[in-house]
């Protein structure tokens, strides 16, 4: 079988690609040069999104589960009313990014919706592994329901949100929440998710048009995990396609594009989802591939998948 990037799509990659320096990919396990490369190449992209108005932020600090201090942008626009709000989690596959590089992103969606956003600035692997980024979500979590009162938010109607590796802690806290007995989470919203870290052989038909390719993948999971990668006992809070139980979560939305190597694990995730009672939504995008949003926001799938988050933000 034959994939073909969206024609529309190819003519915002090839421009942008011609315009990046030429540059040997980094072997596998090299995370240093991936967050340099990768965070390089989001900045240029952010560089031509045009700035939302209307969204007031604040910052604030909360202690995560070990005592260190982690901190937390809370987003509102003119519109926003007392009712939900959204838990977001930047992408990064579990080693990049950070609450600042996201921030046209998240501010975006809170300029669309009216829906107040919370971002984390959750600690990145390899230098803080598994459990840690997925405790500081969800004591993110804890200190939003805690504080729902004082922020006009309805502690029933709190989402979570995440876009690649913040995807999959997207998916995490939504497992830690339901088994630890709260907070209560409305939706859980996934977009183009990192579930399984067992992802890791090329599939020749999706390899030419992968962004985040085997290889990143094999990275990011292995800075988080270490040795235990692909093993036997890896956790679902950290991978959530190795749960078993997938009953009592809240509805999800699930997104991912065609050409991405999470297409699997993505779909085969909203699949056991509704087995298990689970309310899903999914979308798979023809000729999309990894970060399609971001590469081209206006294109038709670009502006498609951005309608269809921003009527699941405001119909919470």
């Amino acid at each position: 079988m034959t994939f073909t990037l969206d024609p529309q799509l190819a003519a915002v990659i090839g421009p942008f690609l011609a315009a990046v320096p030429a540059v040997e990919p980094p072997p596998a396990g090299d995370w240093k040069t991936r967050r340099m490369n990768i965070e390089a190449a989001l900045a240029q992209m952010i560089a031509a999104l045009p700035a939302p108005e209307g969204v007031a932020t604040t910052d604030h600090e909360i202690n995560a589960h070990d005592g260190a201090t982690i901190a937390l942008r809370w987003y509102t626009a003119r519109t926003s009313v007392p009712g939900p709000a959204v838990l977001y989690f930047h992408g990064g596959g579990m080693i990049l990014g950070s609450v600042g590089l996201y921030d046209p992103w998240v501010a975006r969606y809170v300029s669309a919706t009216g829906v107040p956003m919370l971002s984390v600035e959750y600690r990145l692997a390899p230098e803080h592994p598994h459990p840690t980024p997925v405790e500081d979500c969800y004591a993110a979590l804890r200190w939003l329901a805690d504080h729902a009162v004082e922020l006009g938010v309805d502690p029933a109607r709190i989402a979570v949100m995440g876009d690649s590796g913040g995807g999959g802690l997207a998916a995490a806290v939504a497992l830690l929440a339901r088994d630890r007995g709260g907070p209560a989470l409305a939706q859980q919203i996934l977009i183009y998710p990192m579930l399984d870290d067992r992802n890791t052989t090329p599939d020749p038909a999706i390899a030419p048009f992968a962004g985040w390719n085997h290889d990143d993948n094999i990275t990011g999971w292995g800075a988080l995990l270490g040795t235990a990668r692909g093993g036997p006992d890896v956790s679902p809070y950290a991978a959530p396609a190795r749960a078993d139980d997938l009953t009592g979560l809240p509805p999800a939305y699930v997104e991912v594009g065609e050409l991405d190597i999470f297409r699997d694990e993505s779909i085969e995730y909203a699949r056991r989802l509704s087995v298990a009672g689970v309310s899903i939504e999914l979308h798979v995008h023809p000729g999309a591939p990894h970060g399609f949003d971001a590469l081209g926001p206006e294109t038709d799938v670009g502006r498609r998948a951005t309608a269809d988050r921003v009527r699941v933000l405001t119909g919470l």
